[in-house]
């Protein structure tokens, strides 16, 4: 028979389930107002667009600046781009830090190097060659103008391989034994033990990565002589945000007229530029919480 106990909550914790409920749903609402803003000034008139006369909901619909949009293939090309970098960047990041982290995980009795290498990382995580240093190594090897100058330099991120490594040496160390006793090795261990229970870390890291490749716009800007090549971000720096930023009161009416045109333009251009990164949220987010260790070691 199994008795269940009546548990009544106080009134501190009550109290507290509202201040963090609060807390939460305005921190959302910090999150989706701006863009809900972004997209009712894409779907506005450029002359209410101008006056700020746009809150949440569009004044003076109409589709004219997604039809315009349609004529830039530019704005099309640099998605491609970022969707190519997006998509090689997470495969080789990815790669590269489970590389790194995994053998660090190991005690020195299996790897006698571990603790050189963890300072070795460390060290480059805190002190970095500079920008000319970085561009002459990008320069020297021949890939500045090239999809590779946007992903090779940064392909072993430090702060995610820790991430990782922490992960990993979390789970019990009884799991990897039980794979050595039963014959396999390092890489084995690895591919078919600690890769599946690491899957809530994996897709952390992978949000994290595509996430920092999607927003990445600087070095876009410094390694691609071509703007042909710019990834969607570099674009919308150029085009959009220092554009913005250009005084135009001494410009003539034919040229004011011109720039409010385009400010639903430059909205949608900025909405649709969030569309596919948010797209990837919701496959990610149900292993964040999910406790894959528990319950993996009986006895």
């Amino acid at each position: 028979m199994i008795f269940k106990k009546n548990y009544r909550e106080t009134t501190s914790r009550r109290i507290f389930k509202v201040i963090n409920y609060t807390f939460c749903t305005l921190m959302a609402a910090l999150c989706i107002l701006p863009m809900i803003h972004i997209f009712a000034l894409s779907l506005s008139a450029s002359h209410f667009v101008n006056a700020n006369k746009v809150g949440l909901w569009p004044v003076g619909f109409q589709l004219s600046a997604y039809t315009d949009l349609l004529k830039k293939t530019q704005f099309f090309t640099s998605m491609g781009i970022s969707l190519q970098r997006v998509a090689l960047g997470l495969v080789i990041n990815m790669t590269m830090i489970t590389l790194v982290a995994y053998p660090l995980t190991r005690t020195r009795d299996r790897f006698a190097g571990r603790q050189f290498y963890v300072w070795y990382f460390v060290f480059s995580m805190l002190f970095s060659g500079g920008l000319i240093p970085t561009y002459l190594v990008v320069s020297k090897t021949g890939l500045l103008n090239n999809i590779w100058a946007l992903i090779l330099p940064g392909a072993i991120q430090v702060g995610n391989v820790i991430l990782l490594q922490n992960f990993m040496k979390s789970l019990p160390d009884e799991i990897s034994e039980a794979a050595f006793i039963d014959g396999a090795g390092n890489t084995r261990t690895l591919w078919s033990v600690i890769l599946p229970l690491s899957k809530p870390s994996l897709a952390a890291i992978s949000l994290f990565v595509m996430v920092g490749h999607w927003n990445e716009w600087f070095s876009g800007i410094i390694y691609m002589s071509d703007t042909r090549n710019y990834p969607l971000q570099s674009y919308l720096q150029t085009q959009i945000v220092d554009l913005s930023s250009v005084d135009i009161s001494f410009y003539d009416p034919d040229m004011l007229a011109t720039r409010a045109a385009e400010s639903s333009s430059r909205a949608a251009q900025m909405f649709l530029a969030m569309i596919p990164i948010l797209c990837v949220y919701p496959f990610l987010q149900k292993y964040f919480a999910r406790g894959i260790v528990m319950g993996s070691v009986k006895g």
